[in-house]
C-alpha cells in the first residue's frame, strides 16, 4: 500500500497540513509532542529506578539469609 510512498509524497502531505493549520501552530504542535516524548521519558526512567532498588534490597536479604543459615551448620 505504501510501497511508492517517498519524499514528492511527503512534501504534498506536509504542505497540506502548514495550510490546514499554519506554521505557527504546527510549531506549537511540535513543542507540545516533545515536551510530552520527554516526561514519558522521564516517568520511565524514575519508574526503573525502584524497581532495580527493590531487587537490591531483596538480593542482599536473601543473601544475609543464606550467610546466617551457613552460620548455624
Amino acid at each position: 500500500m505504501f510501497q511508492s510512498f517517498g519524499a514528492p509524497e511527503l512534501l504534498i502531505i506536509l504542505a497540506i497540513v502548514v495550510v490546514l493549520f499554519g506554521a505557527t501552530r504546527i510549531g506549537d504542535i511540535g513543542k507540545g509532542i516533545g515536551r510530552g516524548i520527554r516526561e514519558f521519558r522521564r516517568e520511565v526512567k524514575e519508574g526503573d529506578e525502584p524497581a532495580k532498588t527493590d531487587t537490591a534490597k531483596s538480593e542482599s536479604v536473601s543473601n544475609s539469609d543464606e550467610k546466617t543459615t551457613t552460620q548455624t551448620h
